[in-house]
């Protein structure tokens, strides 16, 4: 089994169009070869599984083309998932999706969290997609790193610490805003670590 399930912000070769979604799968387990993929009975109870556990059955046989982006992001959670990892990493899930999509997607992954025991690890530039969903934050800038949870961390004491600079925590309307002399420098200025 493997230890560590990874889903990249970019996949680093981008299949086959005309692949389903059960093909990319296999495609995946098999590695990448001319003609359709072969895998054993256990590989495909496998895909089996981790299409089930996205409720993703529905994309076995979809063209990887005629995916919406959340169904894309569904599959590739579905391929991050076998071999039945302990451990997700998550580069930027919700970068392409709308607003929608995010929360769909954050709500199937906290399910999957719960459901099978993972810890997952997400990285993004914006935090506010998943509040309400995560333990802790790992708020890196400034060549420095603060853990803990949201309320602990995203701070203005705690944020002008980490970036030796002045910094205002806006929370408005369940969203927080990290300015820094009147400009919102989530998006530019650090990456974000949010722990399941």
């Amino acid at each position: 089994h493997a230890a560590i399930g990874y889903l990249p912000q970019t996949h680093a070769a981008p299949p086959d169009v005309g692949l389903s979604g059960r093909a990319f799968l296999a495609a995946s387990v098999a590695g990448h070869r001319f003609g359709l993929p072969v895998v054993s009975a256990a590989a495909r109870r496998d895909i089996d599984w981790a299409l089930e556990a996205v409720d993703g059955v529905a994309l076995a046989e979809r063209p990887f083309s005629a995916m919406s982006g959340g169904q894309r992001q569904r599959l590739l959670i579905a391929e991050a998932l076998i071999g039945r990892p302990r451990l997700l990493l998550l580069d930027e899930p919700l970068i392409s999706l709308d607003q929608h999509q995010q929360h769909v997607i954050v709500t199937l992954v906290r399910r999957l969290s719960k459901e099978f025991g993972l810890t997952v690890l997400f990285s993004a530039h914006e935090l506010n997609q998943l509040l309400g969903a995560i333990d802790q934050v790992l708020y890196l800038g400034g060549g420095a790193a603060v853990l803990g949870t949201v309320d602990e961390v995203v701070t203005p004491e705690t944020l002008s610490r980490l970036y030796g600079t002045k910094i205002d925590v806006i929370r408005a309307s369940g969203r927080i805003f990290v300015m820094s002399g009147g400009e919102h420098i989530e998006r530019e200025h650090h990456h974000d670590h949010a722990h399941l």
